[in-house]
């Protein structure tokens, strides 16, 4: 009987860890720190980036819906108004596993931030999903803000119209803009939390 209580206690304790483990990140909390390799082959950390505000973008250049907001410049021109206007950093996150759809070499990541002209401050590659699975990132694009002391403030959608098609993006309320400009202004972000839509990340 004791045996059997101890085993039970044990189950028990690691499916709280791991429960806790894989919890959600939660707003108005420390955002989950992460080492990963960028393109560059450099280890970033959300610690190096400590006093500055952070935008992350989970992306997979063959998703559609990411497609919606880089295709017209949509994405670019949020990326460039963070990092002119707002001095934030901006990461975009690839966590499609080797072989999945989305999944990409560094020098084939470096090109589509070229071709495309984007604007982040590093693309990391995390192919073992586990900075992903951290930040709950489901789809993409999915967005976060961060600010300098490490608390996570916004997590959510891009926007808040739910299709692919990118002539809705002048109707659409964008998240990540009204967020980082209600800061600016000394608010509290509105809407802190919003969902998310796009393509599943291919863990």
């Amino acid at each position: 009987m004791k045996n059997r209580f101890l085993q039970l206690l044990a189950t028990a304790t690691l499916v709280a860890l791991a429960s806790s483990l894989s919890a959600a990140p939660e707003i108005g909390k420390p955002a989950p720190d992460f080492s990963v390799v960028d393109t560059a082959g450099e280890v970033r950390s959300l610690s190096e980036f400590e006093g500055r505000m952070v935008i992350l973008e989970w992306t997979n250049h063959e998703c559609p819906f990411v497609v919606k907001h880089y295709e017209p410049g949509n994405m670019q021109m949020q990326q460039r108004m963070a990092r002119d206007e707002h001095d934030a950093v901006w990461l975009s996150v690839i966590s499609s596993r080797p072989g999945a759809q989305g999944h990409v070499s560094a020098e084939k990541a470096d090109e589509l931030t070229r071709d495309r002209n984007a604007y982040p401050t590093a693309v990391l590659l995390d192919e073992d999903g586990e900075m992903g699975r951290a930040y709950d990132a489901r789809v993409t694009p999915h967005m976060y803000i961060i600010d300098p002391e490490g608390m996570l403030l916004y997590m959510g959608g891009i926007d808040s119209n739910p299709s692919r098609n990118a002539d809705d993006i002048p109707d659409s309320t964008q998240y990540v803009v009204a967020a980082l400009n209600e800061l600016a202004a000394g608010e509290e972000i509105s809407e802190p939390v919003t969902r998310p839509y796009g393509c599943t990340v291919h863990y």
